[in-house]
């Protein structure tokens, strides 16, 4: 039996390949003939999505929680520098009225 060359799957055809496999409408042996894939993958497929369906949901709560924590230190940075750059503006401005 000749050796498959490696395949990379979309998402979206794990995903299917999972409900397909939660839905149990047919055996896994049916359904690795139908979409040429091991045994042992749509049963790994259908396990990671049965433990992290959970996720579809909470992803969505994230989302509302405001900016990320990427954002936050870009807009640090920005202060930052605009302070640097308002006192050394204000030492400029300062300076020539201390020296009268």
């Amino acid at each position: 039996m000749a050796k498959r060359p490696r395949r990379n799957h979309s998402a979206a055809f794990k995903a299917k390949v999972a409900l397909a496999a939660i839905k149990g409408d047919q055996t896994v042996v049916e359904l690795s003939e139908r979409f040429q894939v091991h045994q042992n993958q749509i049963t790994e497929w259908k396990k990671q999505l049965l433990e992290r369906a959970e996720e579809v949901f909470e992803r969505g709560k994230k989302t509302e929680a405001g900016p990320s924590i990427k954002e936050l230190h870009a807009k640090i940075g920005q202060l930052a520098m605009e302070n640097d750059f308002l006192s050394v503006a204000l030492g400029r401005i300062a300076e020539p009225g201390a020296k009268k």
